[in-house]
């Protein structure tokens, strides 16, 4: 019998080394990512909210954190974060999410990249935070890796670094057009997983070869298929129902 995934954020951080010096440490380093995770995971966007979180849920987090001087403030919260290793904390991140997933065999994976709003430095010109993630639907939504890209572009190379990332026996992992490349699907197949993959018109011999293949090998099959309810997805001039 396979041994049982240790999906506990304690387990996972663990090794993560805590960047303060003896004297400041009056909240204890897991208690303040435990906090900080279930509020990202409710939907929280930053450090005050995770403080707000904490003091609103501080009897349930009684429960399994030690919390020996109450719930931190917004400022602990920001100047921790400000000084963890971010290759490190991503390190065990990935851990814990990737165990988290294995839970559920056949998860669906999907990724996605979005430019992060406000993240374009008017003062340096610089470009905006670009981010490449992978979440898992089965999952509520949990993101499950995610690297920064530097930009839309680039996201096809950035795709395969991703993916090694993750554990994808038995997933199904979805992309959007920009990841339609042989490569990536190659990549996919060789770590266990399946893929569903948007194909446009700019793929001209993908495209014309599975319209075909449709039509002269499952359009006709289908014995539901009438003049009434069927239509070609792949007519340009196709504009939704009726």
């Amino acid at each position: 019998m396979a041994d049982t995934v240790n999906a506990s954020i304690v387990e996972h951080f663990r090794t993560l080394e805590d960047p303060r010096i003896e004297r400041t440490k009056k909240h204890l380093l897991l208690d303040i990512l435990v906090i900080a995770l279930c509020t990202l995971l409710t939907g929280g966007e930053g450090f005050q909210d995770m403080a707000l979180f904490g003091k609103s849920k501080q009897a349930w987090l009684q429960t399994f954190l030690a919390l020996p001087r109450g719930i931190p403030s917004h400022d602990t919260f920001g100047r921790v974060f400000a000084r963890l290793n971010p290759q490190r904390f991503q390190q065990c991140f990935l851990s814990w999410t990737q165990a988290v997933a294995q839970l559920t065999q056949g998860a669906l994976v999907s990724l996605d990249g979005k430019t992060v709003r406000a993240s374009f430095d008017r003062a340096t010109a610089s470009s905006p935070l670009h981010m490449l993630s992978a979440w898992c639907s089965d999952q509520g939504g949990l993101v499950i890796g995610q690297i920064k890209t530097e930009a839309k572009s680039n996201e096809i190379t950035a795709i395969p670094d991703l993916l090694q990332l993750l554990a994808l026996q038995g997933c199904i992992v979805t992309i959007d057009a920009m990841g339609c490349q042989t490569a990536i699907a190659e990549h996919i197949r060789d770590q266990g997983g399946d893929y569903l993959l948007a194909l446009k018109s700019n793929h001209k011999k993908a495209y014309t070869a599975v319209k075909q293949h449709l039509h002269e090998h499952i359009e006709h099959q289908l014995a539901w298929r009438t003049a009434e309810n069927f239509f070609d997805a792949f007519d340009p001039t196709f504009k939704g129902t009726k």
